[in-house]
């Protein structure tokens, strides 16, 4: 990231060549209000960014990268807005994604040894099940007397 004066303000094209981020998505962040308080307007009307919207934009940045929500990062920068760091609320989020994750890798696990079970036992039909099944390695069969949609 270049460097840059202290107190200097930063049109939106420079912003996105020191961070590597598309205009695009800096005018989507500031659509948000995830900018405001690093962000004016010029009497032309350009986008006049102080410096410290390079700190800002690495945080949301990070925060995607571990998951986080464009509205999740919004609280922790209103917390940080007021005054407050939102490191609790951060530490918070971290624990709930883990807990998710870790069931998530549960779930997987779950279904990976579904999968491993149903190719152990795995039949080749003969071409005269066609009519009644489309692939009996993975389809439960069902009772003949029950009703079925008609």
């Amino acid at each position: 990231m270049t460097k840059t004066v202290l107190g200097k303000l930063h049109k939106i094209g420079e912003v996105a060549s020191f961070t590597g981020l598309p205009v695009k998505t800096i005018r989507y962040y500031e659509e948000l209000g995830l900018l405001s308080p690093v962000v004016t307007r010029a009497s032309s009307g350009y986008r006049l960014f102080d410096s410290q919207v390079l700190k800002r934009l690495d945080f949301i940045k990070r925060a995607q990268s571990l998951g986080m929500s464009l509205k999740e990062i919004q609280e922790f920068l209103e917390i940080h807005d007021r005054g407050e760091l939102p490191c609790h609320e951060v530490k918070q989020h971290i624990q709930t994604k883990l807990e998710a994750i870790d069931r998530q890798i549960a779930a997987l696990e779950t279904l990976r040894s579904e999968l491993q079970e149903l190719l152990s036992e795995w039949k080749e039909p003969t071409s005269d099940d066609v009519d009644e099944i489309i692939c009996p390695n993975i389809q439960s069969h069902l009772d003949e007397t029950s009703e079925h949609c008609h």
